[in-house]
């Protein structure tokens, strides 16, 4: 899978330093996936939640960090849509971002 702008996760990175192996080890899985649907992508991530249109939650960390994501599928890429904390993800609707 291709990933859309690796930046959000560098930023990320850079304010919470603890996520850096988390984040690097779902990178480094992405990257190598050739996910065709969602059962793919549960495949590689158990915790993966699917909240429709194309939209994706991965835990990080535990659960300490969420990741949104848009996936398509057809063209093989992954837009990074949201990364934040457990609470900073509670306040947004991650289906509309």
């Amino acid at each position: 899978m291709r990933v859309i702008t690796e930046e959000p996760l560098k930023e990320y990175i850079a304010k919470h330093p603890d996520t850096r192996v988390a984040l690097q080890d779902w990178l480094k899985v992405v990257k190598a996936a050739k996910w065709e649907n969602f059962a793919d992508v549960k495949r590689s991530f158990n915790s993966v939640d699917n909240f429709g249109n194309q939209h994706y939650v991965f835990n990080i960390k535990g659960n300490h960090h969420r990741l949104v994501v848009v996936i398509k599928f057809t063209i093989k890429w992954v837009y990074i849509r949201f990364i934040g904390t457990h609470a900073e993800y509670d306040r947004i609707d991650c289906t509309t971002i």
